[in-house]
């Protein structure tokens, strides 16, 4: 027994010199230097296959609707305003053309209250009857006026083929004259001399009988020269006497 343990304090004596025998004689071996830092090698370059030809121009993709030919783009864009118009436009037309009938209409309308133009009518060509009147009355006071712009119109009144007035211009105000009627039928002409300077002959006129009642008021427009205003007085005896149309 005392022999197996000395061999074991044998054996572990021997191992720890052994260890610190090796550990005293092992150096560590330094790592090798350098003279220079070694070279860095250069990133290999990357060629763009479209840089081999400098010439050719880049390829964009078109954008149609940047193209007005293919689609062109709308006016109409939010807080703008439109030009948009019903009404057909000439390329070649002047374009104040437009506003001209608008301003003729205002610039008529202005002469008419300003009592410088007449109302725009058809010029009357034949001769106006205004029917028969009848009477117990010894005369008529005719009165005639111009009721509108003061032109120039002429009139000429007959009675029976007898001249009363040759030449009668008329006024703003009324104008008056007697006619004296025979027994039975007469006829009384008020005959257009001329147009005025602004459109045809123009005139407006009132009948009163010997009493003052009125018995017929009219008025003729744009008569063209020449042209009558006709009547037919039937003076009967009193008592029998009546106005027809």
């Amino acid at each position: 027994m005392k022999q197996i343990l000395f061999f074991i304090l044998f054996f572990t004596a021997v191992t720890v010199s052994a260890q610190t025998e090796f550990s005293t004689k092992f150096k560590s071996i330094p790592a090798p230097k350098f003279g220079a830092k070694p070279k860095k090698l250069p990133t290999p370059e990357i060629k763009d296959p479209q840089a081999d030809n400098l010439d050719m121009p880049a390829i964009k993709t078109p954008n149609v609707f940047d193209n007005t030919s293919i689609t062109p783009k709308s006016s109409f864009e939010i807080g703008k305003t439109s030009d948009f118009s019903m009404t057909p436009k000439n390329d070649f037309a002047n374009p104040g053309d437009r506003y001209v009938p608008k301003m003729e209409k205002d610039l008529n309308r202005a002469l008419k209250d300003a009592g410088l133009k007449e109302d725009e009518q058809p010029m009357i060509m034949a001769d106006v009857k205004y029917g028969d009147i009848r009477t117990s009355s010894s005369y008529f006071i005719i009165k005639c006026r111009d009721y509108g712009a003061i032109d120039g119109d002429l009139i000429k009144a007959v009675l029976n083929q007898d001249v009363i007035k040759e030449r009668m211009s008329l006024q703003y105000e009324f104008q008056e004259f007697k006619i004296f009627l025979q027994d039975g039928i007469n006829t009384f002409e008020m005959i257009a001399l001329n147009k005025g300077l602004y459109g045809g002959n123009t005139g407006e006129f009132e009948i009163y009988d010997a009493e003052g009642k009125l018995v017929l008021s009219d008025y003729w427009q744009n008569f063209n020269t020449g042209v009558q205003s006709k009547f037919v007085i039937i003076k009967e005896e009193k008592g029998l006497s009546k106005k027809t149309k």
